[in-house]
């Protein structure tokens, strides 16, 4: 692994802000930042990297490369939750493996966003597609999660409909922002749309500072909650990802030879969403304890991505 990127991504002062809302966390302090500052703050996120994605993908050739990395990702977002499902349902049950499989099977918005900034600090360019890419593979893994749960689950009487699992991750609030800035952007004139670049990339690190910050915080105090299941599934947030990561950063070498693209790729493969995931559960599959995926992705998987798990999917970029 290449030290120097290792210390570049834990000083990068995007990565202390998260390190700093632990520690206000830990020690009380009253440091918060109001719900609707924070629901904002995720919508600018969505709408900046959708808006960005789109406006490069107008300028991409619709090539082979784009239509095999979208079938790449349609796959991965299939086989992830299927392979995590049935190595957790006889130790967590049917609900909260189907719930965990489907946050491990979709993909992590704010954990994208942090590797586009490692890739930018690192010089490299990747495709504008890319942000379709993580946009495609939000829904298929929550919908799979829910129908292994359906398959699996003999005490569940009433059946929810696959049409009204698709229609509500579709319109999560999350996908909805994510995809229409996407298209947004792909149709926007370039020329107008340059009078809004201040917004999206100017003050887009400064914004995404104060998110981890405030994910930080969260993540410092729903961990507390998750510690009473045991080491296995902290090994699980950790080993899964980290297998996923490495696995997806040499087999994307053969769909694409773009050193940034196959890093995002591995960030896709290895993330765990704790948006979108949370919000269709609920309404899916009420069962799953939230106390349980909610802590794995926020408070496991996304800190060692972020800290440790980026660097040594690079190097394997690099290396092979």
């Amino acid at each position: 692994m290449n030290i120097d990127v290792l210390i570049s991504n834990l000083t990068n002062p995007v990565l202390l802000f998260f390190v700093l809302g632990i520690i206000a966390s830990v020690v009380k302090s009253d440091l918060k930042i109001p719900e609707s500052s924070s629901k904002f703050i995720s919508l600018y996120l969505l709408f900046a990297i959708g808006f960005k994605g789109g406006q490069e993908l107008s300028h991409s050739e619709f090539n082979a490369e784009i239509l095999f990395s979208i079938l790449f990702a349609i796959v991965l977002s299939l086989i992830v939750p299927i392979y995590t499902f049935f190595l957790l349902k006889r130790k967590v049950g049917i609900p909260n493996a189907g719930a965990i499989a489907a946050a491990y099977g979709s993909v992590s918005a704010v954990t994208f966003v942090t590797a586009v900034s490692f890739l930018e600090n690192q010089g490299v360019t990747f495709g504008g597609h890319m942000v379709a890419i993580m946009a495609i593979m939000e829904s298929p893994a929550i919908i799979v999660g829910v129908i292994l749960i359906m398959m699996n689950d003999t005490t569940q009487k009433e059946k929810k409909s696959i049409t009204s699992i698709l229609n509500h991750s579709l319109t999560s609030g999350s996908v909805l922002m994510l995809v229409g800035s996407l298209v947004i952007g792909l149709i926007a004139d370039r020329t107008q749309a340059r009078g809004i670049e201040p917004f999206t990339t100017d003050i887009f690190k400064g914004f995404l500072s104060l998110f981890l910050l405030e994910m930080g915080m969260v993540t410092a105090t729903r961990i507390k909650g998750f510690k009473k299941y045991g080491m296995f599934l902290f090994f699980f947030g950790i080993l899964v990802p980290l297998f996923n990561g490495m696995i997806v950063a040499y087999v994307s070498g053969f769909i694409t030879d773009s050193d940034g693209n196959r890093l995002l790729f591995s960030i896709l493969a290895a993330g765990a969403s704790y948006i979108a995931v949370p919000a269709t559960m609920k309404l899916a599959e009420p069962r799953a304890d939230a106390g349980i995926y909610i802590p794995m992705a926020l408070g496991v998987t996304f800190p060692f991505n972020i800290t440790i798990g980026m660097p040594i999917y690079y190097a394997i970029v690099q290396l092979f």
